[in-house]
């Protein structure tokens, strides 16, 4: 396997007039604390003093007895578990310091249903040992470019898992870690996004998607990387006067330079056409507008609408192991309430995350006009976001219910649910409990020309 390349072609490196000061890299001491007092991904190995956060002694790398392999809808591992305490608008300002701003104002808007039951804290995150080494290879060379466009230096592992530099530096590279975080090498599944209106209707978009990791492609080399990250498909197939629909995307490592590659498929026309807007905050037009396009997958897409500041790092309670909402055949109308999911199903821990601020850039236009991301120390993923309107009032919170998917293994969201507070209306993509299968993983590495809008064209079919 090929463990180390540069991910950024060398255009990107000669692009000048973006470029902004690269910061230089851990050195090797410094690397070499991945695997001794920090976890191989970067956070800290210790539990908190206060005994609430455990030690992380290796996560979750075994299925439990019954689970007989990926696309098998998970089996929870810890049945045992029970509720420790309940958090509700009535006893939330005893919890104030390990709660955000969203989660506040959740309680606040939904006072009689809204919750937050507090399990067990368990870092279960982990990843397999070439990404591991790939990690602490990264520490030591990869580096920011084009004042956060892109990366240089890193493939298949956290680019950065030890942050360094100044607010700004940090803050992309949070994000960094976040867009390239470990989420195996090929995907495949069948799944359905709902947007729940204020009487608790809702119908169901559902599609087939299909993605290949490219960044963590086993078989990688320059060569093979070509700028991007990733190559996803998606194929609408109900409702009727949606199905046949299909989007292409190759998403790329820096979208400045390279902007990200859409494509669309319009079946009434027959015809592939190019899908130039598909970013920022474009609305989601299967998500009703509660979803921009980089909302999707939490946060996705350029930097460069904003000015980044990293906040620094604190315990929160946020979603994770949330099996629950996973288990097969429960159905869609006992997981979706009529203003948020059903808490009863839900799972919340106490975590370390990093906060990061992004403000929107004078001159610059998008419709969130302040966003602040808790991202989970150990995963890298962006679990919990709020995001503000342009007179700075909180009207969005993103919530990305964490689960292990141990056959990886690897943490990461099994929903992603989106509340718009003004509205008092959320979206929910990825509900698959009621479909024969849940996310299949492979390690295949597919030819890129099956990501290519020719195919996306045949594959096509009403």
């Amino acid at each position: 396997m090929n463990n180390k390349i540069n991910v950024i072609l060398g255009s990107l490196l000669a692009a000048s007039v973006l470029a902004a000061p690269a910061m230089a890299a851990v050195s090797q001491s410094q690397a070499a604390r991945l695997g001794q007092d920090l976890t191989p991904f970067g956070s800290e190995k210790a539990g908190n003093e206060a005994g609430t956060i455990p030690a992380w002694t290796g996560g979750l790398t075994e299925a439990p007895p019954g689970y007989e392999g990926s696309g098998q809808h998970h089996i929870n591992p810890f049945p045992e578990d029970e509720v420790l305490f309940t958090i509700n608008a009535s006893n939330a300002e005893q919890f104030d310091d390990f709660l955000t701003d969203g989660q506040r104002a959740m309680l606040d808007t939904y006072p009689t249903t809204f919750n937050i039951p507090v399990y067990k804290s368990r870092r279960t995150h982990a990843v397999p040992d070439w990404v591991a080494e790939n990690t602490k290879d990264n520490a030591t060379s990869a580096e920011i470019v084009g004042k956060g466009a892109g990366i240089d230096g890193a493939f298949g592992g956290y680019p950065f898992p030890i942050l360094h530099g100044n607010n700004e530096m940090k803050a992309w590279q949070v994000m960094w870690n976040h867009l390239t975080r470990w989420r195996g090498i090929s995907i495949t599944r069948r799944s359905s996004e709902v947007a729940v209106q204020t009487d608790g209707d809702y119908s169901l978009v559902t599609s087939q998607q299909e993605a290949f990791f490219n960044y963590y492609n086993p078989e990688g080399g320059e060569e093979d990387l070509d700028n991007v990250i990733f190559y996803y498909l998606s194929f609408t197939q109900s409702p009727p006067r949606l199905a046949g629909g299909a989007i292409l995307i190759h998403e790329t490592l820096n979208q400045i330079i390279n902007p990200r590659n859409g494509w669309g498929y319009n079946a009434g026309q027959r015809r592939v056409r190019r899908a130039p807007n598909l970013g920022y905050d474009s609305p989601i037009a299967a998500a009703d507008n509660l979803r921009t396009a980089d909302d999707t997958d939490i946060f996705n897409g350029a930097l460069d609408r904003y000015n980044w500041d990293y906040k620094g790092m604190r315990e929160i309670y946020v979603p994770y192991n949330n099996y629950k909402l996973g288990e097969a055949g429960t159905p869609y109308s006992e997981i979706l309430g009529i203003a948020h999911l059903n808490p009863e199903l839900t799972r919340w821990e106490l975590h370390r995350v990093h906060v990061v601020e992004a403000n929107l850039k004078e001159g610059e236009r998008h419709i969130y006009g302040k966003r602040r991301f808790y991202v989970d120390a150990d995963s890298w993923n962006t679990l919990l976001v709020d995001q503000y309107d342009g007179r700075g009032e909180l009207w969005r919170v993103t919530m990305g219910m964490a689960k292990n998917y141990y056959e990886l293994p690897g943490v990461w969201t099994t929903l992603d649910v989106y509340h718009d507070l003004q509205a008092r209306r959320y979206h929910v993509l990825g509900l698959d409990t009621e479909e024969s299968s849940t996310r299949e993983f492979t390690d295949d590495v597919p030819n890129r020309r099956y990501f290519s809008p020719a195919s996306l064209r045949r594959r096509s079919v009403r």
